[in-house]
């Protein structure tokens, strides 16, 4: 059994890094009761950079953070901010003047009856700011943030993504070198999310602030300069992005196929990792070049008649290295464990192949109004039998009034729809007997456990003891809960939660199942059991699926998707066809790398590419024409003094899809005032 030392005792240095670093931490470890919250962690963390800690729920990162912040204690090792030994509460109030912490959760560190305007005063007269630095440094702020117009609106009347943004500027207010935000951008929309991004990297490159941000999506990694990657309190790898994307070679091959579930059987421990994304299959291979993972591939599927055209061999991302890391050092057990995917029957087809479908799910111009406020207006779309089917929005985009709506939960304004092949409107009865319902908020009772809220809604849907004996054995073998059984619910961490959910919202065999935000919060390893899941429902049981994300990563699992903005459908299709569709309007991503991203980012805008965007060290920019923008891009760099490392296509993703539209639809409406 991990044991720690004795606190004070210094363990062996890693690498020493250039200069001395801002924050040093050697052997750090964390207990709460018999629970090992962080097993000796050693960081160094640069002035002036922007540093992740990436991990799943319950990996250490919180608490290793709130002991940077020190705001709590540690056990054992030792820990320096500012070259400041933290080894005691006065030690502890030494630094906070010179940091500001932004606890987890949307709005925690905000007082939700006072407005934007009177959380910073709060916040700042706290801090014993200034009256004229205050009124100086919330104006720089709320202009940053665009939270401006918004100052007089209370805090508990703004959206996930705006409590975020006034979090962070009352976490900054009293002008700190260090500040320590705790996953700020989850449960945040897009939209809202590149701007946070943007908002600190102006922030880290004006007032030259060094920032420690947690989160668990993965695909925010090129944001940062440097990153750790956290599993059960320990560090498995750690450097710049591209550093740790060196660690586990190989080639991700992706291809359209009917047959997913077969190929997936037929290819077993040969693919490291798989996906399954709409009607596209995501598999990594380990250790293999394009042209040797690109004949393993064809082999299989010419072994089980499947045509073997339009691989497709693209780098790994940073999800594949993680995964394929825990694997390798045997981290991924028991509840993390992916499901062997070897269905008891013949799978079916992917809906998007499938002829002759019929509909499990119609809308037809549905509109709810609420105090004349229209949340949702005139939305339609038809899901088909065993389709997953996404509503892609940001928050208060109206999708959970929708399901609501289609559930019977809410009386529409004006439309209709049919669910199961009955009228939504008079038919209640036989809809929820047909459908499974997982809401947002609220789904299982937290004092109860697993298995007792299995029973208790075997028992709303009427089953019988035998039979909810058997569904319970189903649900714990399907939702891998195995060894959960006892455990009081409001304990189990989120991932183990939502799949516990899932499970009795299936308890009764439902043909439909409405999923809102299932995964709001869940980390990149939970997020993955759980689409493997709801694979295998589409796929082996012809389980229809509406499911609701603003988790752009999740858009690409949909066989369709529809994006909601403000009430509406603004854009509907595959995954693909909408980014086929952007491509034409907008044109490709090409990155730029250079030895200094700020000042070259300037030198672009100033020249008048006003799309550049940019991404930890790196910057994006859209063009139609790829080769004509790196002619220019040299040309504009050329002389400057600023030193070109690289230019490479990137493929557009579901998230410039939601940012280019929303964005695109924002300015019209601000056009138009």
């Amino acid at each position: 059994m991990d044991a720690p030392p004795m606190v004070g005792a210094r363990m062996s240095s890693s690498e020493t890094v250039a200069g001395i670093p801002l924050v040093q931490i050697r052997g750090l470890w964390k207990s709460y009761g018999r629970q090992r919250a962080v097993r000796g962690v050693d960081l160094d963390i640069r002035s002036g950079e922007i540093y992740g800690l990436i991990g799943p729920d319950g990996a250490g990162k919180s608490s290793l953070m709130k002991a940077m912040a020190g705001v709590t204690s540690f056990d054992a090792g030792s820990l320096e901010v500012f070259g400041i030994e933290i080894d005691s509460e006065k030690a502890a109030e030494r630094i906070k003047g010179r940091t500001g912490f932004m606890p987890q959760g949307l709005g925690q560190n905000l007082y939700p009856e006072l407005s934007v305007e009177e959380n910073i005063d709060f916040f700042g007269n706290s801090r014993l700011v200034p009256r004229q630095a205050l009124m100086e440094r919330k104006e720089k702020l709320l202009g940053m943030t665009r939270l401006a117009p918004f100052r007089d609106r209370p805090m508990k009347h703004l959206s996930g993504g705006m409590k975020q943004k006034l979090g962070l500027i009352c976490a900054l207010v009293h002008d700190p070198a260090l500040v320590i935000l705790d996953e700020p951008t989850t449960g945040v929309d897009p939209v809202s999310r590149r701007d946070f991004w943007a908002t600190l990297s102006l922030l880290q490159r004006q007032a030259h602030i060094t920032a420690i941000v947690s989160t668990a999506y993965l695909d925010e990694a090129s944001r940062f300069h440097r990153l750790s990657l956290f599993f059960d309190g320990r560090v498995v790898a750690g450097g710049t992005p591209e550093e740790i994307l060196a660690i586990a070679p190989g080639t991700v091959v992706t291809l359209d196929a009917r047959r997913q579930a077969e190929i997936l059987a037929a290819l077993g421990e040969r693919a490291v990792d798989s996906e399954v994304r709409g009607s596209r299959l995501r598999l990594f291979v380990r250790g293999a070049g394009e042209e040797e993972s690109g004949r393993m591939v064809a082999e299989v599927l010419e072994a089980i008649g499947e045509s073997p055209a339009a691989l497709r061999r693209e780098a790994p991302e940073l999800e594949d290295v993680f995964i394929a890391l825990l694997r390798e050092k045997k981290l991924l057990t028991g509840e993390h464990r992916f499901a062997t995917l070897t269905p008891e029957s013949a799978p079916l087809p992917c809906p998007g192949d499938s002829t002759g479908a019929g509909a499990a799910i119609e809308a037809r111009s549905l509109a709810r109004s609420f105090d004349g406020f229209r949340a949702v207006d005139g939305v339609s779309f038809t899901v088909a039998e065993g389709e997953i089917f996404g509503l892609l929005g940001a928050n208060g985009a109206g999708k959970t009034t929708v399901i609501k709506m289609l559930v019977g939960l809410l009386q529409p304004t004006e439309g209709t729809g049919r669910v199961a092949g009955h009228g939504m409107l008079r038919a209640s009865r036989e809809i929820k007997e047909r459908i499974g319902y997982m809401s947002q908020v609220f789904s299982l009772y937290g004092d109860l456990t697993v298995v007792e809220n299995i029973r208790f809604y075997a028992g709303i849907y009427g089953l019988e003891r035998r039979e909810t004996r058997n569904r319970a054995e189903w649900i714990i073998e399907m939702a891998g809960l195995s060894g959960h059984e006892s455990q009081q619910t409001g304990g189990l961490p989120a991932g183990v939660r939502q799949r516990l959910a899932l499970g009795c919202a299936l308890v009764h065999r439902p043909r439909i199942l409405f999923l809102d935000e299932p995964t709001s919060g869940v980390d990149p390893v939970g997020r993955r059991r759980f689409w493997d899941i709801l694979f295998r429902l589409s796929r082996h049981d012809g389980v229809s699926v509406l499911i609701t994300t603003h988790a752009m990563s999740e858009a690409e699992h949909c066989d369709r998707l529809a994006l909601m903005h403000a009430g509406r459908i603004v854009a509907d299709g595959s995954p693909g066809e909408m980014k086929k569709r952007l491509e034409a309007e907008m044109g490709r991503i090409l990155e730029v790398s250079t030895d200094r991203p700020f000042e070259a980012i300037d030198l672009l805008r100033n020249a008048g590419i006003e799309g550049a965007t940019l991404h930890g060290r790196r910057i994006h920019v859209p063009t139609p024409d790829m080769r004509a923008m790196e002619r220019r891009v040299e040309e504009i760099l050329a002389g400057s003094g600023v030193r070109l490392l690289s230019m490479a296509e990137q493929p557009l993703t579901m998230e410039d899809v939601f940012v280019y539209r929303v964005s695109a639809l924002e300015k019209h409406e601000r056009t138009a005032a």
